[in-house]
């Protein structure tokens, strides 16, 4: 006992030494603050997403300016893919896809 009273103490007095609070504490903001640079937040040039499901897919289309560039299409069941318009024009390609798309046919020839 007489050996755990030294111990005791000496791990107790730091404690007791940091109970007294600074008297001008502030409270933190609700939200941090921007970093340098960004102070200037422009909402326009963020982008605007429009998710619409049904019962085959779900489809989100991102908007720039009110311009649909950007469709990401994910089925029921399957694998999400993208389509992008990358001219402008209105007209969207799967995003990976140079040049005139093929898709040659492929069936299921034998499983196991």
């Amino acid at each position: 006992m007489r050996r755990l009273l030294p111990l005791l103490l000496l791990v107790a007095l730091p404690v007791w030494g940091q109970s007294a609070k600074p008297a001008d504490l502030q409270p933190l903001p609700a939200v941090p603050p921007p970093p340098p640079g960004m102070e200037a937040f422009d909402a326009a040039l963020e982008p605007q997403v429009t998710i619409i499901r049904n019962d085959k897919e779900t489809r989100e289309e991102f908007r720039a300016n009110g311009k649909l560039y950007m469709v990401k299409v994910t089925p029921i069941g399957g694998a999400p893919f993208y389509l992008v318009d990358h001219k402008g024009d209105g007209n969207f390609i799967e995003a990976g896809m140079v040049g005139a798309v093929t898709k040659p046919p492929m069936w299921v020839i034998h499983s196991w």
